[in-house]
């Protein structure tokens, strides 16, 4: 949930409340370290915060089975700040905390580049060009916990571009061959059985309308519990909890999509600010049509308690969508 465009909106916050037992000692850094890994901030001592979500409640609470399961206390509540520490002040937490990270991919992405020289052996340029695979997934990695779109970002994003520059100069250019990335990302996606949360709303909807229409037009649907499904061989999961595609920093499963199948399509793209002002309710985009498709998504949920069926129902709100946008760039 991002809302970084969003400065005078009053949020909800999401608060773990926790006690740690003094033994053992390894379930300190074991908490610390997951407290870490979701992109939570210490508002105070053994008090943490995230912005309030689906996805980040549904990170809290997991958290909170562990530190029960460990012998410890926690407790989670939503609540909005009205005195003391204003929004915008736990906002700079969140972003002092990930500049921090993007400064350290920079240092490291620097130290990398420098080190290539003329004539490195080839296991010396592999083992740069592996550690360059493990900056770009660290970065993907913050990318997702920043909330509010913190300034470093773009820094990584440079230095790690320039590193990866550097390792492919010498590589040998193919003209022959004339290989379509997003055709490779879409067959690497066909076939699948796709998992998401029962009680699919906006994004999911959209996600699936997405997929069934530019990705697999027989795709499979399988609608689970939110927490703790782990996917079988052949399934992909979106929307959920350690899904392969969901919210990805101030992104919604939509867009995630939307990228990873690298579309450019005028039309998708609309309606993906759509969904993201609609589901993340941060008005990004100031898209007019968002309160508009928010009240059909909300009457097909109403009225409609199967995830299949609420799927085929949406189906034609974003075809009738889809058309209207194509016919706009005509």
């Amino acid at each position: 949930m991002n809302i970084g465009a969003s400065r005078t909106l009053t949020l909800s916050w999401l608060l773990l409340i926790h006690q740690l037992p003094a033994k053992p000692a390894y379930l300190r850094v074991k908490i610390w370290r997951r407290l870490q890994g979701i992109g939570a901030i210490a508002v105070k001592n053994a008090v943490h915060a995230l912005p309030m979500s689906e996805g980040t409640q549904e990170d809290f609470e997991w958290l909170l089975r562990e530190i029960v399961e460990g012998g410890g206390e926690a407790f989670l509540c939503e609540t909005r700040l009205i005195d003391g520490l204003s929004d915008d002040e736990v906002r700079k937490l969140f972003d002092q905390a990930r500049d921090a990270d993007y400064a350290e991919i920079v240092k490291d992405a620097r130290t990398v580049t420098k080190s290539l020289r003329p004539k490195l052996k080839r296991e010396a340029v592999n083992e740069r060009r592996a550690q360059a695979a493990r900056l770009r997934k660290r970065l993907a990695e913050v990318a997702e916990i920043d909330f509010f779109g913190a300034i470093g970002r773009e820094a990584a994003e440079r230095s790690l571009k320039e590193l990866e520059a550097r390792l492919t100069e010498d590589e040998p250019v193919v003209t022959n061959v004339k290989a379509d990335p997003r055709t490779n990302a879409l067959a690497a996606l066909r076939d699948k059985t796709w998992v998401t949360r029962q009680g699919v709303h906006i994004d999911r909807i959209a996600s699936a309308w997405l997929i069934r229409r530019f990705i697999d037009a027989d795709a499979r649907f399988k609608f689970v519990a939110g927490k703790g499904y782990r996917a079988a061989e052949g399934e992909l999961r979106f929307d959920m909890f350690q899904a392969e595609f969901t919210h990805e920093g101030d992104k919604c499963t939509f867009e995630v999509l939307l990228d990873r199948i690298a579309s450019k399509d005028p039309a998708l793209r609309a309606i993906a600010e759509i969904i993201h002002d609609v589901d993340l309710k941060d008005n990004k985009f100031g898209r007019d049509e968002a309160i508009g498709i928010r009240t059909l998504i909300d009457g097909i949920a109403l009225t409609t308690p199967d995830d299949l069926e609420r799927i085929a129902r949406g189906t034609e709100v974003f075809n009738n969508l889809y058309e209207v946008f194509g016919k706009k760039r005509q």
